[in-house]
């Protein structure tokens, strides 16, 4: 494992928290809505270095995609 992958990970299971916390998700939704994210395209993505951003950050940009989609 790289230490993006590391980093990535990292990112994605505070995530994955946050998603449990604040939407009252069970892991497994949280796992669901997390990974067919565009979001989470997007941290996965070298290329973008969003996962140099805070977990916070993140969870910003997903929680505004989320919005849009209802």
């Amino acid at each position: 494992m790289t230490r993006i992958d590391y980093m990535i990970n990292h990112v994605a299971a505070d995530l994955v928290v946050m998603l449990m916390e604040r939407r009252g998700e069970s892991f497994a939704e949280a796992m669901d809505t997390l990974c067919t994210s565009d979001t989470f395209t997007k941290l996965s993505n070298p290329k973008t270095e969003l996962y140099y951003q805070s977990p916070g950050y993140v969870y910003s940009f997903l929680e505004q995609e989320l919005a849009m989609a209802t």
